[in-house]
């Protein structure tokens, strides 16, 4: 038994050599059984360390087959990169199989079509007037409006077909590929309005958002020292209302007057739903000889922008028109993230942890719900999800809410309640229309009433906790 051992272990092992010499020993059957052992051992162990050496090499050929493979690559890919770059191509690997067509740009409307450009012959560059009693300092009168001129242009300027696609992922395979494109955003080369003749007006409709005084100190300081205007930047107060209502006349907007509003939260031209008046508000555009109205708000106040504009245009009153999105709810067609949507997932993130304080606090079988906004989307309901990782159940307007059965949300609290001892959840506030119906009431600037999902969702949670014969403490 012990020689079939040995000779197959050796015959399994390559490389393996045992001396002659030592077979024939073993084989002697005058040998006692301890001296047979340790003969039998020995082969062993010579087998096993031959094995390991032999394995040691290999891995190591093998490493250094794939380092000089690697090195190999990484040159050729050197090289073709040189090559692409000197014909003004990009690197990396060409697809063949994934092309692009057509891109359709969906263009602004261009005013010069309609009007003659005022800013004909105008150089666009930065105005930096806060730069200039600096320079007459350093390089005097003579020299400073040169050195200015010379610091003070565009970086880039963007070109009329430059753009912004407006889908990043495309499919291999799709014979035909069309796709919509965005006007980029930037400095253009031609100006169409004369700075030293512009008047401005900016306006905040609709509710809160972080972010609006930056928005509106931004604006202003862009437009002086930036576009260099010579005219008035009105401050409409209280929202639409405020281009006419006497009891809120507009402010004037100075360098100076915004330079620490961005500290402080809100819109300090303060704001309100609804007011709009085409009339009023065009009165307001002729009487001052507005040129750039900037109008700040949601998709309700959106509207009435455009409003704006299709009226004007249709009046022969030569003025631009900017909207600018403003919503915590992030639910502004086209645009990826609109200013305030962070800081409102941050926010949500300290009442999601109160409402787990409460639920693993109250007994039996806490229950926290937590009701954010969002009017058509989820989003701010689904990043503070996201972001929290303490919430055990989260509802969006996307999504149709399903309460009970295999796939149904009380079910699924109940098991959490039963593992943890208690869960949370969150809602966006247009969640549920498919369970209370949708409402025939309208708020001030149009948006429909929304119904009460929180409350709905604690008197179900209750009923379902009953049923299985428990009680639920949702708070």
């Amino acid at each position: 038994t012990v020689m079939c051992v040995t000779r197959k272990t050796i015959s399994a092992k390559k490389d393996c050599i045992v001396k002659t010499s030592s077979l024939k020993s073993i084989s002697n059957p005058t040998m006692d059984t301890k001296t047979l052992g340790i003969a039998a051992a020995a082969a062993t162990a010579s087998a096993a360390i031959t094995y390991v050496v032999t394995s040691v090499k290999y891995e190591k050929k093998i490493v250094k087959q794939r380092s000089e493979k690697y090195l190999e690559d990484q040159a050729a890919k050197a090289e073709q990169t040189r090559k692409q770059n000197e014909e003004g191509l990009p690197s990396g690997m060409k697809l063949g199989d994934v092309k692009l067509d057509s891109v359709y740009l969906w263009e602004l409307e261009k005013l010069n079509k309609y009007f003659p450009s005022e800013g004909e012959g105008i150089e666009n560059v930065m105005a930096a007037l806060d730069y200039r009693r600096a320079a007459t300092e350093i390089f005097g009168d003579e020299e400073a409006d040169k050195e200015l001129s010379n610091r003070a242009k565009y970086s880039k300027l963007i070109g009329d077909h430059e753009c912004i696609l407006s889908h990043i992922r495309v499919k291999p395979g799709v014979s035909s590929l069309a796709l919509r494109a965005y006007v980029r955003a930037g400095p253009r080369e031609k100006l169409h309005f004369n700075p030293e003749t512009v008047n401005a007006a900016i306006v905040t409709c609709g509710g809160l958002c972080p972010g609006l005084n930056n928005v509106i100190r931004e604006i202003t300081r862009s437009l002086f020292f930036l576009y260099g205007i010579k005219g008035k930047v009105y401050g409409i107060v209280g929202g639409y209302k405020g281009f006419y209502d006497p009891a809120t006349p507009p402010v004037d907007l100075t360098p100076e007057n915004v330079e620490d509003v961005h500290h402080v939260g809100g819109t300090f031209l303060g704001s309100s739903r609804g007011g709009f008046d085409m009339d009023k508000i065009l009165h307001f555009i002729k009487s001052k000889n507005i040129k750039h109205l900037y109008v700040i708000g949601g998709d309700g106040t959106h509207r009435g922008a455009f409003k704006i504009h299709e009226t004007c245009m249709e009046k022969g009153v030569h003025i631009a028109v900017a909207g600018i999105p403003k919503t915590i709810d992030n639910d502004v067609d086209h645009i990826d993230r609109s200013f305030g949507f962070i800081s409102a997932v941050e926010a949500a993130q300290a009442a999601i942890r109160a409402a787990k304080v409460e639920a693993s606090c109250n007994l039996p079988n806490g229950i926290g719900i937590v009701k954010l906004m969002g009017r058509s989307s989820g989003f701010i309901a689904a990043h503070a999800t996201l972001g929290s990782g303490d919430v055990d159940l989260c509802l969006v307007p996307e999504v149709p809410i399903i309460l009970d059965g295999p796939t149904g949300c009380l079910p699924h609290l109940w098991r959490r309640v039963k593992k943890n001892g208690y869960a949370v959840v969150v809602v966006a506030e247009g969640a549920g229309e498919e369970l209370l119906g949708e409402s025939t009431e309208t708020d001030a600037s149009g948006n429909k009433k929304l119904p009460q999902i929180g409350e709905y969702m604690k008197k179900v949670i209750n009923e379902y906790f009953k049923k299985q014969g428990e009680q639920a403490t949702v708070k």
